[in-house]
């Protein structure tokens, strides 16, 4: 009886409330997804990756001169040290992203002249340095890969519309920038996340800012995290066509297993960042003359949902990976690319947080985090055991 009355530990954290925060809010409930005080949906519509970002960081959306100062600066901090291209190179061509990744923000901290300085006003400009060079970074990994020249930053193209073009190539027109720009604008920021709190945890330790994104990269390469909307587009891909879409739905359901992107952690309705992706998914099909994938997609979600409702009797809703995927692969982005593009979005609220962990409150002095667990061993019952000479051990 006592063991039955024991409260659950291995909860994951949920609903444990570890910290306060004024960066985000997620209100599961209501659908609502909110950066600074401000809904996703308005952001989305009505600024851009770059607003979103000194949003982050300096707690206001930009006055005119602001953002243009902002914009400089990082245009100022996009290109990665010549030594990180050379280490690029010697990466085997088939290493995961994610890694490469890490181990490029590691690298990039060799670099930085701030790292050793703990002031505030050092903090964001390191933070400023990460936002303008992940994009760079992972674009130079990707031809690299592929066995082309990695490409500087265009002077004249805003951050969304140079991450493709040093990705691809070529300059991206105005409506596929502005669809990259949404994208970066949606996955900027999510709260207490797993990756998120990666970053605060380590960032608790007074370990510098590199550290601790380099932690949330790691988590974030994790498959319980990162990586769904990968997970989706190989399902469309599986699936193949429209018309196999209801029977796959079924055979799913059947085996006990999952529809990739149907379900959330924390949100109750549908995300609501999904019904910003949706139209924009269609649209780049259609672009492409290749509309499939999003019709797939769509049908996917309804049949999941009904089905779903059908057997358990509750509802399922649709997260921010499902319509992503065929979004990005429309815009010709390689499908192991999917989750460091969130990260190069996501690096804006991680470095946010960081910050926020060093210097919230009245003085910069981060409280270390340090959970307790309790100890289930009883290898020797209630005594310690006792160390037997290593002859005499059966």
């Amino acid at each position: 009886m006592e063991d039955e009355c024991k409260p659950m530990l291995n909860t994951g954290l949920r609903g444990v409330v570890i910290a306060d925060t004024r960066i985000s809010d997620v209100q599961g409930a209501a659908g609502k997804l909110i950066y600074r005080g401000y809904l996703i949906q308005d952001l989305a519509n009505n600024a851009t990756f770059e607003e979103v970002a000194f949003l982050l960081l300096f707690e206001k959306l930009p006055n005119p001169s602001e953002l243009k100062a902002f914009k400089n600066q990082l245009a100022a901090e996009r290109d990665i040290p010549q030594e990180l291209i050379a280490a690029l190179k010697t990466r085997p061509k088939d290493a995961l992203v994610m890694d490469v990744l890490q181990a490029g923000v590691s690298l990039l901290a060799n670099h930085d002249p701030d790292i050793t300085d703990q002031s505030q006003e050092a903090a964001v400009r390191m933070a400023i340095r990460l936002i303008a060079q992940f994009p760079t970074l992972l674009a130079a990994w990707d031809r690299i890969r592929n066995d082309k020249k990695p490409l500087k930053p265009s002077p004249k193209l805003d951050h969304a519309a140079n991450f493709l073009y040093m990705l691809k190539g070529e300059e991206p027109d105005e409506e596929e920038s502005h669809f990259m720009d949404v994208c970066l604008v949606l996955h900027a920021e999510h709260s207490f996340n797993a990756s998120t709190f990666a970053a605060r945890e380590v960032a608790s330790t007074r370990a510098h800012m590199y550290a601790s994104v380099g932690a949330a990269v790691g988590s974030l390469s994790g498959e319980l995290h990162g990586g769904a909307n990968m997970r989706v587009m190989e399902m469309l891909k599986k699936i193949g066509s429209v018309d196999k879409v209801e029977a796959y739905v079924n055979e799913q359901f059947d085996a006990g297993r999952v529809i990739f992107g149907l379900g959330h952690a924390v949100y109750d309705t549908d995300d609501p960042r999904a019904h910003i992706l949706s139209p924009m998914s269609k649209r780049m099909g259609e672009r492409i003359g290749e509309t499939k994938w999003y019709e797939m997609s769509q049908l996917l979600e309804n049949t999941g949902k009904d089905e779903f409702h059908k057997r358990k009797g509750k509802d399922i809703y649709v997260n921010v990976d499902f319509y992503s995927a065929s979004l990005y692969y429309a815009m010709g982005i390689p499908i192991d690319l999917f989750t460091p593009v969130f990260a190069i979005s996501r690096v804006s609220g991680w470095t946010a947080h960081v910050i926020e962990e060093y210097f919230a409150g009245a003085a910069p002095k981060p409280m270390l985090y340090r959970p307790e667990s309790e100890y289930v061993g009883d290898y020797c019952g209630p005594d310690v055991c006792e160390l037997e000479p290593l002859e005499d051990r059966g």
